[in-house]
């Protein structure tokens, strides 16, 4: 059984995916969570009923996108600032700590970038690195940004890299997730036969998605140790 993170009552969690709030539920077993099924729709109100319910921190959890060549599937993320529309969103220092910035090896701070929509291709990727200077992005951070600062909460990031800046991914996984952030199986699967060629690449990010689970399950075991080691 995984021992739970230190003070989990007091942080809230907007994610994109189901299996984003399973794992973080082995961590956090009775924190809020809200999952925005990785819309743009549904990540605004999540974000809005996360900072309603009262806890005074929220973080955005989940996969994110490499921007930086660099930064391969399992880095671990956690930003000193996100990009919404062109303005900085800092995240809080304190809290930064609290989910291991400073005491966990390997980890990335720097700045992340928000985007409405998913992007698939590396060409994109590489614009919108040089455009905004950022190392990732995702789809759910800047919602939580921008509601934490008018609701006078502490903000943070956790997320770690799935799908590398080099990788461009098949049209498939831009509409292969449903709103409750499940998988959509008609979809996907029309998508397919329209297009079997996806298959493989769909395969490669499948892979990449579960090597980026295990990584952030290992990262948050190792902050749970680190933790205990110090309150002991």
């Amino acid at each position: 059984m995984t021992a739970a993170f230190s003070s989990p009552d007091d942080i809230g969690f907007l994610v994109g995916l189901k299996a984003e709030a399973s794992l973080l539920r082995q961590f956090f077993p009775n924190a809020p969570i809200a999952i925005s099924g990785a819309t743009k729709e549904g990540a605004r109100k999540g974000a809005a009923r996360l900072t309603a319910c009262g806890v005074p921190s929220v973080v955005s959890f989940g996969l994110a996108a490499g921007l930086d060549p660099a930064l391969r599937p399992g880095t671990i993320l956690i930003p000193d600032v996100v990009v919404k529309d062109g303005k900085l969103f800092p995240c809080s220092p304190s809290l930064r700590r609290t989910l291991g910035a400073d005491s966990v090896p390997g980890v990335i701070g720097g700045a992340l970038l928000h985007s409405d929509e998913v992007v698939l291709t590396e060409e994109e990727k590489q614009r919108l690195s040089m455009a905004s200077g950022c190392c990732a992005l995702d789809m759910e951070s800047g919602f939580l940004a921008v509601a934490a600062q008018e609701a006078k909460r502490s903000f943070g990031v956790l997320r770690v890299v799935c799908d590398p800046a080099d990788r461009t991914l098949p049209p498939a996984a831009g509409i292969a997730l449903s709103p409750d952030g499940g998988l959509g199986v008609g979809p996907l699967l029309l998508s397919l036969l329209r297009d079997p060629l996806q298959i493989p690449a769909l395969i490669r990010l499948g892979s990449d998605a579960s090597r980026a689970r295990q990584a952030m399950k290992r990262f948050l075991e190792l902050r749970n140790s680190l933790a205990g080691a110090d309150r002991s």
